[in-house]
């Protein structure tokens, strides 16, 4: 399954190039069109690899989906940002825009929880990949 979201991840990565010069920061445009590119590439990459992880059923679980939802949020509110023109969490590809409150605070609070995601799923592949099958 990793492999297939994987790769629609990467086609809408591709698609959303399309939208760059509609969008109100096209830089911030261009960064969502390569979250969705790359993050796609890494669902796929872990797709391959998932059969090498040892960890609980219930460790498996979690890791699959905190790695889904923060792929695909990362390039969700990544381009959220760009439609908005919001500032928030990217002061460098967003220099000079700045949205409604409402929208800084949802690209904050999504951006934010990515990184949670993405970080605990990181750290539990890393645990997966580094275990001994006899320690589960």
């Amino acid at each position: 399954m990793l492999l297939g979201l994987g790769a629609l991840l990467f086609f809408l990565g591709l698609l959303s190039g399309f939208a760059i010069p509609a969008m109100t920061n096209p830089r911030m445009g261009l960064a969502g069109h390569l979250e969705g590119v790359m993050n796609g590439t890494f669902l796929m990459v872990i797709g391959l690899a998932w059969s090498r992880l040892n960890l609980a059923s219930r460790n498996l679980a979690a890791t699959y989906w905190l790695l889904v939802y923060g792929t695909y949020a990362n390039w969700l509110f990544v381009s959220i940002a760009a439609m908005f023109g919001t500032k928030a969490m990217a002061p460098i590809a967003a220099s000079g825009y700045e949205g409604l409150a409402w929208q800084e605070s949802l690209v904050t609070v999504g951006l934010f929880s990515v990184g949670i995601a993405m970080v605990v799923g990181c750290g539990l592949l890393v645990w997966g990949f580094f275990r001994k099958a006899e320690e589960l």
